[in-house]
């Protein structure tokens, strides 16, 4: 199987998240025949609002979008005082994620965090975060040994270039209910894993509680389903528009009404999830009281432009174009989250792939790449010096050198340096 180099900055919020042997839908049975037919069930944006998903009783989303549904969410959570962990999408550079964990752990001063939100590859990272350090050799796996076929194949359909079947085979082998009822225990303890995907029909980010997903299938008649779901919302948040099928899960209304929605790369609407756009943006009705006040946020990509001949090719321009793209969202969001965070007193602290790390990719999901970026994270992670803010000092490169400053002195700006 062949892909065009660099392919995977085009992906960016994506690609690498759908190599970890976690959550994505099961493919048997009706569902999977609905799918391949192409044909659905016309339904409203009314009709979806009020929606769950089939089989299950108790709420387990929000509208991303919505202020006073987050509020509720997070006050019904006895740990949200506790710091938050913010993961983003970013592809195979979920590596740099995965890697700061894992050093954070070994450093003795990694948080138990009161919140987790992941989009995309954070998505991916996400429950591995919940359940805490002893999932870190599994992160580490899953982001230094994985391949290109463990993922996709090129064959494109009236939904996307590529069929993802060998991940839904990795998938189907991976998870467990064990996994769920290890999420579900953190949940019972007040704690929140909070996923956010894009639902396609109605052009809104979706915020899923994946403990309330997880301890659905602590009732037999629910497991089947709730192990489903929890797959599909996590797959749905790396399914990158185009390139991978979107995820579509079945619901039912008010009213009895069957249909199936579709959910896409969480990375559609926002390169990472802190709390609704209208919040950050302090507009009208959008107030919402976060409890924490410590926020760690991972950018798991480059900011600086990646200067590349491009080939006059489809694949080339796409993926240039979307990569430029992903990099400009993502700055312009840092921009507003670090507003939002001194409008109301937060200490938001940043870790993201800076001049510190100057390994390229030649390929897509190259090993040697992506274990040397786990391998800078883990550094980071145990010296202290992953976050800005960081009551740690940091080597921070300037101008080709590196020197030494306080936290408190650490230079920042947009491109990472």
């Amino acid at each position: 199987m062949f892909v065009p180099t660099k392919w995977q900055t085009m992906l960016g919020s994506g690609l690498v998240a759908l190599t970890l042997a976690l959550p994505g839908p099961s493919l048997a049975g009706p569902v999977a025949e609905r799918q391949k037919s192409g044909e659905r069930v016309p339904f409203t944006a009314g009709e979806m609002a009020t929606a769950r998903p089939e089989g299950l009783a108790q709420a387990v989303r929000i509208a991303g979008d919505d202020p006073k549904a987050f509020q509720t969410l997070i006050d019904g959570a006895s740990k949200a005082a506790e710091p938050w962990l913010v993961l983003s999408g970013g592809g195979e550079n979920g590596a740099f994620a995965a890697g700061l964990l894992k050093g954070w752990t070994e450093s003795g001063s990694r948080p138990e965090f009161g919140i987790i939100t992941g989009v995309s590859t954070g998505a991916m990272i996400a429950p591995f975060a919940f359940i805490g350090s002893s999932e870190d050799a599994a992160l580490a796996k899953a982001y230094t040994e994985v391949s290109a076929a463990d993922v996709f194949e090129f064959g494109a359909t009236n939904e996307a270039l590529t069929d993802t079947w060998p991940l839904k085979r990795r998938i189907e082998r991976s998870v467990t209910g064990n996994l769920l009822k290890a999420v579900a225990a953190e949940h019972d303890k007040g704690r929140r894993l909070l996923v956010a995907t894009t639902a396609v029909d109605g052009e809104r980010p979706v915020l899923w509680d994946m403990g309330a997903i997880a301890k659905a299938a602590n009732d037999p008649k629910d497991r089947p389903r709730a192990l489903d779901l929890f797959r599909s919302v996590v797959l749905a948040s790396s399914a990158v528009p185009g390139v991978f099928p979107p995820v579509m899960i079945d619901a039912t209304g008010l009213d009895g009404k069957a249909f199936q929605e579709m959910h896409a790369d969480g990375g559609t609407m926002t390169p990472y999830y802190l709390a609704p756009e209208s919040t950050l943006l302090d507009a009208d009705g959008g107030a919402v009281h976060l409890p924490t006040r410590t926020i760690y946020l991972v950018v798991n990509n480059k900011l600086t432009p990646d200067f590349q001949v491009a080939t006059r090719s489809t694949l080339s321009i796409l993926g240039r174009s979307m990569s430029a793209a992903i990099k400009a969202q993502t700055r312009t969001a840092l921009a507003l989250s670090r507003t939002f965070a001194e409008r109301k007193g937060l200490d938001l602290r940043i870790a993201q792939i800076d001049g510190r790390f100057t390994r390229t990719s030649s390929a897509p999901f190259d090993q040697g790449y992506m274990k040397a970026l786990f391998a800078h994270g883990a550094k980071l992670g145990r010296e202290g010096s992953a976050f800005e803010g960081d009551a740690v000092a940091g080597d921070v490169p300037t101008g080709g050198t590196t020197r030494r400053v306080k936290a408190a002195e650490r230079p920042y700006d947009l491109a990472g340096r």
